[in-house]
């Protein structure tokens, strides 16, 4: 599908109130933010333009032609953002051009992601403490960390259960 049906279409889903201009404000200040947060800013910007696609899918080219950059860019932020499960490369049967899309649980595959990296982090804290001491200032610094990041692999089972929960009410009401 061309990007202008696509275009078409999504205005027409939302009953004819997108706001082209006002999605891509909005696409460039919330990459800002998770620039700010450390996601690099190509993959950040075509993050936040997959959210915004009504079935969260689009081409290297779509992607391209809507933030003015080359494929090669799209190619590489796209790369990324599969490194940290924000999306995914798929290609439809007979197809040669691939698609790129949002999971979709896409914030619950990042966070469940994390675990692998909070246990690595978790046990370089052990290593630390045991090459400073642990009656060390730094010792007990370091300890403090690899508390913290117990805690959180501790509580996020407890608060995915829960979010489970949020989503499935929302869902039973007719939302999202």
């Amino acid at each position: 599908m061309e990007r202008a049906e696509r275009a078409v279409m999504d205005v027409e889903s939302s009953g004819g109130g997108r706001d082209e201009e006002a999605v891509m404000r909005f696409v460039e200040r919330c990459a800002i933010t998770l620039t700010e947060a450390g996601v690099p800013r190509m993959p950040a910007r075509i993050f936040v333009a997959l959210l915004v696609s009504d079935d969260g899918r689009r081409t290297a080219a779509e992607l391209a032609e809507m933030l003015q950059v080359s494929p090669a860019a799209v190619s590489n932020a796209v790369r990324y953002l599969q490194q940290v499960r924000l999306a995914v490369r798929e290609r439809e049967p007979g197809e040669r051009r691939d698609h790129y899309r949002l999971y979709n649980d896409t914030w619950y595959e990042a966070v469940t992601h994390k675990d692998e990296m909070l246990k690595r982090w978790q046990e370089d804290m052990w290593e630390g403490i045991e090459a400073v001491g642990a009656d060390t200032p730094a010792g007990r610094r370091l300890e403090e960390t690899r508390r913290f990041y117990a805690f959180l692999l501790d509580e996020k089972p407890r608060l995915m259960e829960r979010w489970r929960k949020v989503r499935s009410e929302s869902a039973a009401e007719g939302g999202v």
